[in-house]
């Protein structure tokens, strides 16, 4: 670790991140972060104004980046993953029942704990 990397983490500690679990009819896990940062509510907004994109490219777009900023863990048959790139590579090999379950459950989710977005 570097000297800069040890300077941020003395200067700013980290607060937890408070959860949410959201268990499907299967018995696996969806552990969300219950709030979104401001930058990622400015991307949203970018996202929704972006002239060249169809909606479908709008639609999918805002479903992974919302995925990848609430998405803590996701236990799939009592194996918990936690790491970005392996929550973001099964969202996207599920099936289109287990990814509508997901968009479904986040944008509830959302709804709930930030109804702005």
């Amino acid at each position: 670790m570097g000297r800069r990397s040890r300077r941020r983490q003395q200067q700013s500690p980290k607060q937890p991140v408070t959860t949410t679990d959201y268990p499907d009819a299967q018995g696996n896990v969806l552990t969300v972060r219950d709030e979104l940062s401001a930058g990622t509510l400015r991307q949203l907004e970018k996202l929704e104004a972006s002239p060249g994109a169809s909606q479908e490219d709008k639609w999918q777009r805002r479903g992974e980046l919302l995925f990848e900023r609430l998405v803590v863990r996701w236990t799939i048959s009592e194996l918990p993953l936690e790491g970005q790139k392996e929550l973001l590579g099964r969202y996207r090999m599920a099936d289109s029942d287990t990814r509508r379950w997901v968009r479904d459950t986040l944008d509830s989710h959302l709804a709930k704990r930030q109804p702005r977005t």
